[in-house]
């Protein structure tokens, strides 16, 4: 869910960009346990940007003439929202080791930076609940809350009017890509439920411990599939919940096949990915035209699929192994 999250906060971090004018931004932060030797100042990761240099106690101090907008500050593979204006004068403290929890601003600008902070908090914590459980009304009351909490967060307090109009514009934008992903993932949830219960669609792929592998291999036991790539950060975070899991039920009628669908290109990375993290259960590798991916309709990894010792579907999208869920399930299924 986290993955639909940082996709939300990208989306509706707008344009604003460097150019000219009178005023200035006055920028100075104290970042412990800082994730890189500098951090950088962008309209949205990919476009002009500023790069400002870390010192070794963590403090950088920087002027930027700015187009009033919203920004994005990156320290490494972490970022977080900025509201920069000329005229500015911020001063920024935090621990990167609690990146958005920590964040304080003081100084002019405070008010709608802090406000920023905040809401990338609260914007996780809506984004992280089940809401495909909802039904279509009960979601769009989902949604009515969380515009009328937007709306609520920026009225009645003494900020910035354009600051406010940005941000309205920003929560309807972001409830709107919001109700386009929950319709898409409606659908997906429709499609895989009509593979439950159906004879799963076989695989024929290379096995790291040497020759090739088949689902019918492991008949007799139920099938635990993770679909993953060595490049794909969400699935590594999966990995030591899926570690666990294993150990769990080790002595289980259960088999964990691991499936790579790294680009062709990458089998010798995957191999020596395998063996650097030490990865147990059956690992491997997809071809580029796997009939079995494609049959799953895999468009989106991680995914994660339960097969009975017959071959057939438990669940078409199961859930992840940092999901307690899954425990509960395969502890029905294998006592």
């Amino acid at each position: 869910m986290r993955k639909l999250f940082l996709i939300i906060i990208a989306f509706v971090c707008s344009s604003g960009s460097f150019g000219q004018a009178k005023k200035q931004v006055t920028f100075e932060a104290e970042i412990a346990n800082r994730n890189s030797d500098s951090i950088s100042i962008s309209t949205d990761g990919k476009g002009m940007r500023r790069i400002i240099p870390i010192n070794k106690k963590g403090v950088f101090k920087d002027t930027l003439t700015v187009k009033e907008g919203m920004y994005r500050m990156y320290d490494g593979q972490e970022s977080t929202e900025l509201y920069l204006k000329n005229g500015y004068d911020l001063k920024l403290k935090m621990d990167a080791k609690q990146f958005d929890e920590s964040i304080v601003y003081k100084g002019k600008g405070a008010a709608e930076n802090n406000l920023l902070a905040k809401r990338i908090l609260e914007d996780e914590k809506y984004y992280s609940q089940n809401f495909f459980e909802l039904n279509e009304a009960d979601f769009a009351k989902f949604l009515a809350n969380k515009k009328q909490d937007d709306f609520e967060r920026v009225n009645n307090k003494k900020l910035d009017p354009n600051f406010v109009i940005q941000e309205k514009k920003n929560s309807e934008n972001s409830l709107i890509m919001f109700q386009s992903y929950y319709s898409k993932e409606k659908e997906r949830q429709e499609l895989y439920g009509k593979m439950n219960n159906l004879p799963s669609p076989s695989f024929d792929y290379v096995n790291y411990n040497g020759g090739k592998a088949k689902l019918e291999d492991f008949k007799g036991k139920y099938v635990y599939i993770d679909v993953w790539a060595t490049w794909c950060g969400p699935c590594r975070a999966e990995i030591p919940f899926l570690q666990k899991v294993e150990e769990k039920y080790q002595d289980k009628k259960i088999v964990f096949v691991s499936v790579s669908v790294d680009q062709q290109k990458d089998f010798e990375k995957w191999k020596a990915f395998v063996k650097d993290k030490n990865l147990g259960g059956v690992q491997l590798f997809a071809d580029n035209n796997s009939d079995f991916i494609k049959s799953y309709n895999i468009t989106g990894i991680p995914r994660f699929i339960l097969i009975d010792p017959n071959g057939v579907v438990v669940k078409a999208d199961a859930a992840r192994p940092s999901d307690p869920e899954l425990q509960k399930e395969l502890d029905s299924l294998l006592n």
